[in-house]
């Protein structure tokens, strides 16, 4: 599961038309990865391990997307400007699997998806340091009332593990920091970075698959049919859900899908409502709903920013 990043630059071309379509694109890209969310959650539970799992969900997000773009746009889409900054995002979206599998091992799914919404608005406070962008009051005051509804989230005597709460935290910067490695492969087309982030995760977990598959082999054999199912869905959903996001970017400016994005937290809580059962309680939707209020009017503060008009350079020039 990746959050999507509130700061997403348009990946090169202007948005199509079709605002809408983009929406409903955006909507569904949600629900797709909170069902690979929940069938990584139902697997592990199964006794798969974190890393067999993981080879699985990069390996058939890799085919899947090889299969569906390749055919149309050649190998040429392999190419990228930038492989380093590339590399680095696909090794920090690898750690981001990792550590919200872990985490959704220990705590349940809406409140392992609120605690990542603070990836983005980590992004906006540290832009000024590290994407040599303008410090604005406004970016650290959203994050810093985001940081409240995730403190309210993960409260003590909220119920949650403080493992899994600590795993949750460091996905969030996992994330941050590939949401900042995506604004640097900007210029890249959104397949290539589709691709290499898939290719790198396959890479890193085939490397390590001498030592994690014979230990595990018992359990694979063991997994039912429906468990293998689900194993081998988290490579579509994940591939799909990721595709998803792309059409909607094309079709929709991100000022617009912006607010949708926290829709997210519905899709996750509805999911495992329906899978395990589990609903939040008041106090911690207070949580959320501070944490996605932070998210949107931040969103909104940018969007209004980005269309002022420029300041005349005789004006600049006074100041």
């Amino acid at each position: 599961m990746t959050p999507a990043d509130n700061g997403r630059p348009r990946f090169g071309a202007p948005a199509a038309r079709g605002p809408m379509l983009g929406v409903l694109l955006l909507v569904l890209s949600m629900w797709t990865l909170s069902c690979l969310d929940a069938s990584g959650k139902w697997v592990m539970s199964a006794g798969v391990p974190l890393l067999v799992l993981s080879w699985f969900r990069y390996a058939v997000h890799l085919l899947l997307v090889l299969a569906l773009v390749l055919p149309m746009r050649g190998l040429r889409i392999l190419r990228s400007n930038k492989p380093r900054e590339q590399i680095i995002r696909g090794g920090s979206m690898f750690l981001a699997t990792l550590m919200f599998f872990t985490t959704l091992s220990y705590i349940p799914q809406a409140e392992a998806t609120a605690i990542n919404f603070l990836a983005p608005l980590l992004v906006l406070s540290a832009a000024p340091w590290i994407l040599k962008e303008p410090a604005r009051l406004s970016r650290f005051i959203a994050a810093g009332v985001a940081f409240i509804g995730v403190v309210i989230v993960i409260r003590p005597g909220g119920g949650l593990h403080p493992v899994g709460t600590i795993f949750g935290l460091i996905t969030a910067c996992c994330f941050a920091v590939q949401f900042i490695a995506t604004r640097r492969v900007a210029g890249d087309d959104p397949f290539t970075s589709l691709i290499w982030s898939g290719a790198v995760g396959t890479a890193l977990l085939t490397l390590t698959l001498p030592f994690i598959l014979p230990p595990a082999l018992p359990v694979l054999q063991a997994l039912s049919p429906l468990d293998w199912a689900l194993l081998i869905s988290t490579g579509i959903t994940g591939g799909l859900g990721h595709l998803f996001q792309i059409a909607a970017y094309r079709r929709a400016p991100a000022s617009t899908l912006a607010p949708f994005i926290y829709l997210q937290i519905i899709s996750a809580t509805s999911v495992g409502w329906l899978v395990w059962g589990h609903f939040p309680d008041a106090l911690t939707w207070l949580g959320i709903a501070i944490i996605c209020a932070s998210g949107i009017c931040i969103g909104a503060v940018e969007w209004r920013r980005s269309r002022a008009p420029a300041a005349p350079l005789a004006d600049a020039g006074a100041r």
